[in-house]
Parts: structure tokens; C-alpha cells; sequence
């Protein structure tokens, strides 16, 4: 039996899109953000002369209590940071991020897009956005090279199925395979995972692979398909060749098709170098949209957030929003680019100078990102992974027939060695 709440705010999405409200999970239509209830009475109650209402602590004169062990730690000092956030984030923060969303993406339209929500990470977006949209049994269409945490996040705890497709096909992405996959099946919903500069390759888009995505899911979708398009912006921004996408491919999906329903899931964790902040954003684009349909989309991603982690961390917004305000701040956020881009071109000065790898080892497409693979020719990666553990005192990840090197973490000055211990372990495992 659905919460009434739950069918009013059902009642919108279908009212203003019907395609969308076909996309939602039966766990989605089930979800709301309570507007009745201890949060609606605790913000009525807000600027009372006494407010008895407030599951947080108050000193006497109003001032959140907090420890001064913990708030010497602070450079303001202020225990109002220790209080809880809003549900949804701090507006300050939502604001902001909005609006370097778009200045980031100016493909994007304002009014074109909902105001991001805050989840807390990434990761947990991406799992708040899969209790919308992810039925036990759904498959979700993927390439076949993809982070580990998604069988933890889709697969295991939603009962989901990868449907993937092989990544790349001609020296580039494969957008063809994907274009049958989301074509394949009969009409339906179809749920697609895009994450761009990908984990684990460093791939991202060229301009005409974007272009050729954005054609195969409005096909699909002209074909009568619901698409749901999560969109994995972990690593956006850090492209370092000409010619690729510099935008997120959630402007080419946003409004691309009434029938297609983009979800950006993204946050200060790479892009800032904030990664024990565990800040993230979900914002929702589409066709057709509108005031009340975001409103009614927000709400059914506040109540899957306020189910899980209630709220996400306040200091780590003021300290986000601190940092946005400060002049210095992009200045210093493109010299940290610089290092990481210094160390890409690195790699690519070694695999073109060092011909003999290519014995042993294939380099799988890169351009950006934090990390990079080589394909292991006789497939024994992972023996090649503990040579390089118990011999070159080096340590890599194996995935299947695939090393992936995080350039991320090693120091521009051993980059060399590494990859020389990579090729000497894989001449042994042969």
C-alpha cells in the first residue's frame, strides 16, 4: 500500500512525463520525501521563541554543542558546523555546484536541469539513484570495462544483471554495440551506466563518439524504449588530449528525448581532490521536464537519501562551499591538473620511445583520467601482478587479462621504473 505522499508525488511524474514515471522502480514509486511528519513540524516550528523540536543538541544561548577538542580543529571554530545539514544538502552548497555545473557544460540549460541534490559520495548517489530506477532482475547495459563497485551498488544489493558490450571496437569507443544493445530486446526500459574518463581505462569521448551516443539512445528511445542514462562523472574534468569531450556527456542526454531520463552523479571527490569529504551530487535532466516534475523527481531522491544516510556531512559542504569562495581556488585546482597531466604525458613519451613492451603488453585507449591499462598478451595478469608484488616491489591492480595503473599515485620520477618492472615481469610470467 502506497504512503499517499508517495502517490501524490507519482501522480506529478506520470502527469509530467508518463515515460519517466514507466522508468521508476517499484521501490522508486514507493519512495517520498516526507512532507508531513517530524521534518514538516521541526521546520514549522523553525524561529520560535522555544523549539523543542530539534533532535540536535543546543547550548543555552542556541549555539550547537560541540567539543572544543573537536572544534579547535576548525579554523572558524564554529560548532554550528557539527549540527545536521538539510536533508536535500545546504542550498548554498546545491547553488553552487549548479552553477559551475553549468559553467562546466554551457550546453546545459538552466531551467533545463534539476538543482542537485547532496548524497553522501558518489557512490552513494549512484545507489540512491539505483533505488529509483532498479527492479530485481533489471539489466543494466554497460561496457564491459567498468568499476568493480557496481556489481556492489546494482547487482548485489538491487538484484540487477550487467548487460555489457565490448567497450572498444576500431581503436575508439564502441557506440555501435552499444546502439544494439539499447535497441535489442523489444521496447522497454532500459537502463544505461556511462562513465566518463572511465575507470578502469582513462578513456573519455571523442566529440564525434559523443555525438555518435547521443544518436544511438535518441534512436532508442524514438524506437519506444524508456532510457534511464546514469551518468558516472567521478573523473570529470580531468581530459587531457584535444578533440575529446570536455563536457559531460549528461549535456548531450539532458534534453535530448522525453523518453530519456539523464541522471548526473558526480561531486567534489576527484574533481577537487576531496575524497575523504565523501560529498556527492545527483541532478536529473530531460526533455520533458518543468518545475513540479524536478520538484517531484527531487523528492523521490531526498526520501531514498533520507532512508539511508538521513543527511550528509555539514562540515564537509561548509568546507566545499569555503573553498568555491575563495579567489585562489582555480588557480590552485589547475596546478593539481597539471601534475596528473604532466605524469599522462609521461606515459605516453615512455610507450612511444619503449617498442619492445609491445611484445608482452598492448596499452588499451587513454586520455584522461587517473588511470590507464595494458592488456597482458599471454593473459596472466595476475601472475604478472604477483611478480611484480614479491620481486619489483610494485604493486598494480589485475582484471582479467588487464593491468590497470593508477599514474594518479605514482610520482612522475618513477613512472619509468614502473613501467619497466611491468615489462620484466610480464617477460617472466610468459
Amino acid at each position: 500500500m502506497l504512503d499517499p505522499q508517495a502517490a501524490e508525488i507519482n501522480e506529478v511524474i506520470a502527469e509530467s512525463n508518463p515515460h519517466v514515471f514507466d522508468m521508476l522502480s517499484e521501490r522508486g514509486r514507493a519512495i517520498f520525501f516526507p512532507a508531513k511528519g517530524i521534518l514538516a513540524q521541526t521546520a514549522q516550528a523553525s524561529g520560535k521563541g522555544i523549539n523543542a523540536t530539534i533532535g540536535t543538541a543546543l547550548e543555552d544561548e542556541g549555539a550547537t554543542i560541540g567539543l572544543s577538542s573537536m572544534a579547535s580543529q576548525v579554523v572558524s571554530g564554529d560548532t554550528n558546523l557539527f549540527a545536521y545539514a538539510p536533508n536535500l544538502g545546504k542550498p548554498e552548497i546545491r547553488g553552487a555546484w549548479k552553477r559551475m555545473m553549468l559553467k562546466k557544460n554551457p550546453a546545459l540549460r538552466e531551467g533545463g536541469i534539476s538543482t542537485p541534490i547532496v548524497a553522501s559520495s558518489l557512490t552513494h548517489g549512484l545507489s540512491a539513484a539505483g533505488a529509483l530506477f532498479v527492479d530485481r532482475g533489471d539489466k543494466i547495459v554497460t561496457p564491459d570495462l567498468f568499476w568493480e563497485n557496481y556489481n556492489l551498488v546494482f547487482n548485489y544489493a538491487y538484484g540487477s544483471e550487467f548487460d555489457a558490450f565490448p567497450m572498444f571496437g576500431g581503436g575508439g569507443f564502441n557506440a555501435g554495440a552499444l546502439r544494439q544493445k539499447l535497441l535489442g530486446g523489444g521496447a522497454g526500459k532500459k537502463i544505461v551506466i556511462l562513465n566518463f574518463p572511465n575507470n578502469p581505462t582513462g578513456y573519455t569521448l571523442t566529440v564525434e563518439e559523443a555525438d555518435a551516443v547521443r544518436d544511438a539512445v535518441v534512436e532508442a528511445a524514438e524506437a519506444g524504449n524508456n532510457i534511464v542514462a546514469l551518468i558516472d562523472d567521478a573523473y570529470f574534468g580531468l581530459v587531457f588530449e584535444g578533440g575529446i569531450l570536455r563536457e559531460s556527456i549528461f549535456s548531450l542526454l539532458a534534453g535530448a528525448h522525453e523518453r530519456v531520463l539523464a541522471v548526473k552523479i558526480d561531486g567534489p571527490t576527484k574533481e577537487d581532490y576531496a575524497w575523504g569529504l565523501r560529498i556527492g551530487f545527483v541532478t536529473f535532466g530531460c526533455a520533458r521536464g518543468g518545475a513540479e516534475f524536478y520538484k517531484a523527481m527531487e523528492s523521490k531522491l531526498g526520501g531514498s537519501i533520507r532512508g539511508s544516510t538521513s543527511s550528509s556531512s555539514n562540515l564537509g559542504q561548509a568546507l566545499l562551499l569555503r573553498a568555491y569562495e575563495t579567489p585562489s581556488y582555480e588557480a590552485e585546482k589547475a596546478q593539481k591538473y597539471e601534475v596528473l597531466r604532466r605524469r599522462y604525458k609521461k606515459i605516453r613519451e615512455i610507450l612511444d620511445n619503449r617498442k619492445e613492451y609491445g611484445e608482452y603488453l598492448r596499452p588499451l585507449p587513454f586520455n584522461s583520467g587517473y588511470f590507464m591499462c595494458l592488456e597482458v598478451k599471454n593473459g596472466k595478469a595476475d601472475e604478472v601482478r604477483r611478480i611484480l608484488l614479491d620481486k619489483y616491489d610494485t604493486g598494480v591492480i589485475a582484471l582479467d587479462n588487464l593491468l590497470r595503473v593508477a599514474f594518479s599515485s605514482t610520482p612522475y620520477e618513477l613512472l619509468e621504473k614502473l613501467f619497466d618492472n611491468i615489462y620484466n615481469a610480464a617477460k617472466e610470467a610468459v
